[in-house]
């Protein structure tokens, strides 16, 4: 009988799509003519995918520090701290209405996107309608 592999949803997978929705996000918004309904939808959409991004890498630095490797999970946890700081931002500057702030924080973002490879725009608007109502419903996370 062969070796089992675990091909499956793995948090590296989720992490990447998570990655990959942001890039789309912070492309878009660069094009986006004005600050509309659908541009919250799509800072929101970005703040719901920071959140997952680092809700993969507390569970992959958990893993790690189960098994008594402090050191990576700690330096996993540092690596990525950025997506939760970024997410919390977008959050607070979204729920006070600070729009003219975003550019700032958003040009940030796409600097450390930057890596990720977008060569057609694959997700459409189904994606992030609705995101802003979500997240304003949540509590904010402190």
């Amino acid at each position: 009988m062969g070796r089992i592999l675990a091909t499956g949803d793995t948090p590296a997978k989720r992490r990447n799509a998570h990655l990959r929705s942001c890039a789309e996000a912070v492309r878009r918004l660069a094009v986006h003519p004005s600050f509309d309904d659908e541009a919250r939808d799509l800072t929101a959409f970005l703040v719901l995918n920071l959140r997952g991004i680092w809700k993969t890498i507390d569970d992959s630095a958990d893993v790690w520090a189960e098994r008594d490797y402090y050191k990576k999970s700690e330096a996993l946890r540092e690596t990525w701290r950025w997506t939760r700081h970024a997410a919390d931002a977008l959050e607070r500057l979204l729920r006070m209405g600070a729009y003219e702030a975003l550019p700032t924080h958003l040009a940030d973002l796409a600097t450390r996107l930057s890596d990720v490879r977008v060569t057609t725009l694959t997700r459409d608007a189904d994606w992030w309608c609705g995101a802003y109502r979500a997240l304003m419903k949540g509590t904010p996370d402190a």
